[in-house]
């Protein structure tokens, strides 16, 4: 356990003093009794209470104060907490094909609106990861359980060089790689318009993902009359490669998509299954001795009235 405000524990110094005070307290209750001849024959009067539960309100009480104390200090304490632990990694192509307007408004927007859809629908406790490739793949964000995060990353990609799909789907793959026993299930989503123009080619990829039990969900992106205008103004046409999408899907053991059925991209994480684990995590407990301490301190008050009248 650590605490936050250790000096707060210099108040559990208020417990000595509070037993020093009540013995006291005791000792001058006795001397004074001596004064009165008659308490010996009306004693027999007064119902006995045995000494446990003279002792028992004291107990609580002090044991209220030290709790209070603890809870002044602002405990913290490492606990296990469960982490879901499957995971699928978002690829997604920003190559200059991505830039034709084949798809409304354009194939990256496209690719942008169909990867929000997903972190949208899919459920809070998923870990999601992120690679985003044109010539190489350039952004690659491990799988983690910060939404916002991975959000913040889509929202900012932009669309220029070459298809790298194969190097994309291998840096995914790396990311939920590990030991084939104790691997935890993973999937892939692959948003592209399917031409691979650079790196290695995606097929063997694919092989290798389905060989490790890692489906490759794909979302084929364009028409065949697509073109993207370069900067001297020429007309470059860019047609996708759907063929190439469902072949990777297939050999991956995954699903193949159009842009259109991006509304059932969110049932992917309920195919994967789960892997629940435990991991260790630092947190507040001031709540709790807070409330123990109140819960104490009544109890020592209610035992204390009702056995000898008064507080402790």
């Amino acid at each position: 356990m650590s605490f936050a405000s250790p000096a707060f524990l210099a108040a559990l110094a208020i417990v000595p003093l509070a037993l020093l005070a009540h013995t006291l307290s005791r000792r001058r209750g006795r001397r004074y009794a001596v004064r009165y001849p008659a308490v010996a024959t009306l004693a027999p009067l007064v119902p006995r209470v045995s000494s446990w539960r003279r002792l028992l309100p004291l107990t609580l009480f002090l044991a209220s104060l030290a709790v209070l104390a603890i809870a002044l200090a602002r405990p913290h304490a490492t606990v296990a907490v469960p982490k879901e632990q499957a995971s699928i990694v978002l690829v997604t192509d920003v190559s200059r094909s991505m830039l034709a307007d084949d798809v409304d408004p354009s194939r990256l927007e496209a690719a942008r609106s169909a990867a929000q859809a997903f972190l949208d629908e899919v459920p809070d406790e998923a870990r999601v990861g992120a690679v985003a490739f044109s010539t190489d793949p350039h952004t690659i964000e491990p799988p983690t359980d910060d939404r916002g995060e991975i959000e913040d990353l889509v929202d900012a990609l932009s669309a220029d060089g070459g298809t790298a799909a194969g190097d994309a789907l291998a840096a995914a793959i790396g990311l939920v790689d590990g030991p084939a026993e104790d691997r935890p299930p993973a999937a892939i989503l692959l948003l592209s318009d399917g031409e691979t123009t650079t790196g290695r080619d995606p097929i063997p990829v694919a092989r290798r993902a389905g060989r490790m039990g890692i489906p490759i969900h794909t979302v084929a992106l364009g028409t065949r009359t697509a073109t993207i205008t370069t900067p001297d103004g020429a007309l470059i046409p860019v047609p996708p490669d759907p063929e190439a999408m469902r072949r990777i899907a297939e050999l991956s053991g995954g699903r193949a998509f159009q842009v259109d059925d991006a509304d059932e991209l969110g049932g992917l994480y309920e195919d994967l299954g789960s892997r629940v684990a435990t991991e260790e995590e630092e947190r507040e407990i001031t709540g709790a001795f807070a409330a123990g301490g109140i819960v104490l301190l009544m109890a020592a008050a209610a035992l204390g009235t009702r056995a000898t009248a008064r507080l402790p």
